[in-house]
């Protein structure tokens, strides 16, 4: 046995993890299996371990590094439903509480998430809003924001260019799931002066790569 253990004892402990359904055999071939409760303890800890949960150590991390205010949002009913917040020490900064919801065409995390649309749910969604001005520069057209959506997908994250508050930009990534299903977006927002023009391309890389570390932790292939 390269176990070095007797054929004995590992019948006897695969008696036992038979008798709790970890494991069973084919009664024709002997040949053992793994059993049904070990697909119910995994589907447990995937219930348990939540997408705010495995992202905390990420966003802190993405604060670390860019100093600036990591956030966390979901969609809910339309809109960008922020859950979870790392926030960072500097005086200006932007603030987003767990429970505030921003419409999803003004918000970094929004277009994210808008980018992984297919053309269909993108259509429905357009239908079913109303793009409305909160800036001079809100992408209020619908050729305008569906242009700066593929723009999005193309380099893997969304920028909120003072589309929401005059002042504050935000750049975002998408979260997958196991399923490669887009569960949440990731994203660091501050002042035009520290997030310029020629830092947008190396931020969005780090914001990037951040989604992808805990799409990573959730079992995204």
């Amino acid at each position: 046995m390269r176990l070095g253990q007797p054929v004995a004892t590992i019948y006897r402990i695969l008696i036992t993890l038979e008798s709790r359904r970890y494991v069973e055999v084919n009664s024709d071939t002997q040949e053992w299996h793994v059993g049904s409760q070990v697909y119910r303890m995994g589907a447990a800890f995937l219930r348990r371990s939540d997408v705010v949960e495995l992202s905390r150590p990420v966003m802190r991390s993405l604060m670390a590094e860019t100093g600036e205010t990591s956030n966390l949002g979901i969609e809910k009913s339309g809109k960008v439903l922020f859950v979870s917040q790392v926030e960072t020490q500097k005086s200006i900064r932007a603030f987003f509480p767990p429970g505030t919801l921003s419409p999803m065409h003004a918000s970094g995390i929004g277009k994210a998430l808008l980018s992984a649309y297919d053309d269909n749910r993108l259509e429905r969604f357009l239908r079913a809003v109303s793009l409305d001005p909160f800036t001079e520069t809100t992408l209020i057209s619908r050729e305008g924001l569906i242009a700066d959506l593929r723009v999005a997908r193309d380099r893997g994250f969304a920028l909120d260019d003072e589309e929401r508050t005059v002042g504050m930009r935000c750049i975002a990534s998408c979260i997958r799931n196991t399923y490669g299903e887009v569960v949440a977006g990731i994203s660091i927002s501050g002042p035009t002066n520290r997030l310029p023009d020629d830092k947008i391309e190396e931020l969005g890389v780090q914001v990037k790569k951040a989604a992808e570390e805990i799409s990573s932790r959730l079992g995204a292939p």
